[in-house]
């Protein structure tokens, strides 16, 4: 070395080399662990826990159960505010009662062959949910892992 300052590394490299001593700054030292090849504690997957009954696979088991029991009370809820509210409807409704369809009344036609659809539509909206519930429920299990 010529005794010269090296402009690059006083400008460029702040709080390394020779510029560390110019801007009072300590230089950074990296620092590693001399157990790098300590065993572990091994990973078990979230499956493991569900299969053997631990504590935390109940709590993951009781929130899975927890939201296809929301699922089913939202679904039969809303099946049977459709199928108790007809009644209701001709009842509050007498000009409907007195209409036909078909030559057939209105509230046979309706009870016998609309509801029946309505039936399956909440069939496959819960069908649907609850497939979509386990499906994120099993991504949760495999993003444990």
């Amino acid at each position: 070395m010529t005794g010269k300052p090296r402009r690059a590394a006083a400008a460029g490299t702040r709080g390394q080399g020779e510029g560390a001593a110019t801007t009072g700054k300590p230089r950074r030292v990296v620092v590693t662990s001399p157990r790098t090849a300590a065993a572990r504690r091994p990973r078990h997957p979230l499956t493991r826990e569900i299969d053997e009954q631990t504590r935390l696979g109940e709590v993951y088991m009781g929130s899975l159960v927890r939201t296809q029991f929301r699922l089913a009370l939202f679904v039969c809820s809303l099946l049977a505010c459709v199928v108790g509210g007809l009644p209701l409807l001709f009842l509050l409704a007498p000009e409907l009662r007195a209409a036909e369809l078909f030559g057939l009344p209105l509230p046979w036609v309706v009870l016998a062959g609309l509801i029946y659809p309505a039936l399956v539509g909440g069939a496959w909206l819960y069908v649907r949910q609850a497939e979509r519930n386990e499906r994120d429920f099993a991504d949760l299990v495999d993003v444990r892992r």
